[in-house]
């Protein structure tokens, strides 16, 4: 049984990073969570314009991707900068302080000044970071693993070369006892019964049909037809001629395993296997997804040399051909591309990418990180009010 090197959280969760990070909760306080995380080097920032203006569907999200976030099992440590009496940074601290968490909230007031909430949150960080460097690892099974599937500027080369060697990995995975999910509704669109028919009961199928529906039907309501719209014109300069071609290749990352459970974006899933999530097609708003759904790590499949990372979790790139690895190699983390020159099989780059999530989980940084790449942004369901 495959094994790694982690670290357990109090709820029993086991994370690959022991990150600290700060957090806004309104978008106004973008700005200063940056600047907050700039006094204490190693600090990462989590800042998004999500919080204000939100009709309630879209503010439940905004606090479920918030809570997902900071209580992801890769985050030691955060920090909840939140403004105002009606801010939800001491309801969202409570409920992850329940759960085990090392969080804390600072909440603009009229009574302090931006220099007094500077000072006590450079504070609070700087003991946060102590304690996170006196953390130690242990081991964990691979079955406490969970794998995120993405994919972002994909080319004609996509699902036939690194969609089906991620699939090739997710099935391993899977197999092994461990948790894989697929993410983008709009790259299930025109391919959905497939999947569906993978369901491991009626109910699973049907909803997976549904979120499916909802959200074709929803972009109908703006005027837009995405089956018009996609493939979006990077996706036809890579050789993408129709929305069924592009959405047949983009499942191929689900490999073959029995779909266990649909999820919402930014919900845990509570099955293990292989699970699919509500998420975008926007790579950085799908990745942020996954990643406050529970994924340690995320599998990002990509033709054009996407940079999209993330502040929390490793995301490995998997590049589509040779002609990307040759340009764009810094920024790719497995070449899927010796496919086409004959150099390997599927089945062998699927166990490649294993090999990479597990020298990952044990510590190893992927380019991503390396580059620090940390786009971080929070899907929004409806307009500004």
């Amino acid at each position: 049984m495959k094994t790694f090197e982690g670290y357990r959280r109090k709820n029993g969760s086991v994370g690959v990073r022991n990150h600290v990070i700060v957090i806004n909760t309104v978008g106004e306080l973008a700005g200063l969570t940056k600047k907050l995380a700039q006094l204490v080097p190693g600090v990462i920032p989590v800042a998004h314009q999500a919080g204000k203006a939100q009709y309630p569907e879209d503010l439940e999200q905004t606090i479920r991707t918030l809570k997902g976030t900071a209580g992801h099992p890769n985050v030691s440590a955060a920090l909840f900068l939140g403004m105002g009496e009606n801010d939800p940074a001491e309801e969202i601290v409570s409920f992850l302080k329940s759960d085990g968490h090392h969080v804390h909230a600072i909440t603009f007031q009229k009574n302090k000044t931006i220099t007094d909430v500077l000072k006590e949150g450079k504070l609070w960080l700087e003991k946060a970071l102590e304690r996170s460097r006196n953390e130690k690892k242990e081991t964990a099974d691979i079955t406490e693993l969970i794998i995120g599937l993405e994919c972002g500027g994909s080319d004609a080369w996509s699902g036939i070369t690194a969609n089906p060697a991620i699939g090739a990995c997710s099935d391993a995975v899977v197999r092994d006892g461990g948790t894989s999910i697929l993410a983008e509704t709009t790259e299930a669109i025109g391919a959905e019964h497939i999947l569906a028919n993978r369901a491991i009961n009626p109910n699973v199928g049907k909803k997976f049909l549904e979120i499916v529906k909802d959200y074709e039907d929803r972009i109908k309501d703006t005027g837009e037809d995405i089956r018009s719209a996609n493939p979006t014109p990077g996706n036809m300069a890579g050789g993408l001629t129709t929305l069924e071609e592009k959405s047949l290749g983009c499942i191929k990352k689900g490999g073959n395993s029995t779909l266990m459970e649909v999820v919402s974006y930014a919900e845990k899933p509570t099955e293990k296997g292989f699970i699919f999530m509500d998420t975008p097609g926007y790579d950085v708003e799908s990745v942020a997804g996954l990643a406050a759904g529970g994924a340690q790590i995320v599998l990002f499949s990509t033709g054009k040399g996407s940079p999209t990372g993330s502040p929390i979790v490793p995301v490995i790139k998997i590049g589509t051909n040779p002609r990307l690895y040759e340009i764009m190699s810094e920024h790719i983390d497995v070449n899927a591309g010796k496919i086409i020159d004959g150099m390997n099989t599927i089945d062998e780059i699927g166990e490649e990418i294993y090999l990479k999530v597990m020298e990952t989980a044990n510590g190893a940084f992927t380019a991503s990180e390396k580059h620090n790449n940390q786009e971080f942004a929070i899907w929004r369901l409806a307009e500004t009010i």
